[in-house]
């Protein structure tokens, strides 16, 4: 399991990496890339738990190694900090609030949608 976790991980944080180099390239915050790879890797892991009974080892590769380094807590919490210490606290409240309805909004579609697949 270790190794697919690794392998997934390896796709993931490069990926992470690129979203936010892209945002900045598009003279974007940062803060863009972390919110759009956040959205995008709920979205997945909102998938891969709406199939119902996956297989370990895609919970281990997809789950815990590639949205588990596709997406980040610690760079999301970094943007807010650095938001507030830029004193653009209404972006920053707005940033969090964002994050938490897309987020969790993108999870609960991708779970309907697979799960409402994997029924039909």
């Amino acid at each position: 399991m270790t190794l697919l976790v690794l392998a997934g991980a390896a796709v993931g944080a490069p990926l992470r990496l690129l979203a936010g180099q892209l945002a900045v390239r598009r003279g974007r915050d940062a803060a863009a890339g972390t919110l759009a790879v956040n959205v995008a890797g709920s979205a997945l892991l909102g998938v891969v738990l709406g199939v119902g009974n996956a297989p370990s080892w895609v919970l281990a590769a997809v789950g815990t190694g590639f949205c588990g380094t596709l997406t980040t807590f610690s760079a999301f919490g970094a943007d807010v900090v650095r938001l507030v210490e830029a004193r653009t606290l209404a972006r920053a409240v707005g940033y969090v609030l964002l994050t938490l309805v897309l987020g969790l909004g993108a999870a609960a579609v991708g779970y309907v949608v697979a799960g409402a697949a994997v029924r039909t």
